[in-house]
């Protein structure tokens, strides 16, 4: 019996669902190569098993930690 794939291939707006993202940053982050995806014509598709793959992935990811400034010493300009 055939597999069927058509519950594992998401649609830009199946991932969009599924992730809680904008459908801008996900199609900039395909794009890019920085999302599993494969352009089919027009239109992008994604495979469920490699975006969860990827996503563990970036979760993992440290922030950046913010740069804290030191404060600057009072210049006193005397009287």
């Amino acid at each position: 019996m055939p597999v069927s794939l058509d519950s594992e291939i998401l649609t830009l707006h199946e991932l969009h669902t599924y992730l809680k993202i904008p459908k801008p940053t996900l199609y900039t982050l395909a794009q890019g190569g920085r999302i599993p995806a494969a352009k089919v014509g027009k239109h992008w598709r994604f495979r469920k098993a490699d975006i969860d793959e990827w996503l563990n992935a970036q979760r993992w990811a440290r922030p950046l930690q913010r740069r804290t400034r030191k404060p600057q010493p009072q210049v006193s300009h005397g009287q």
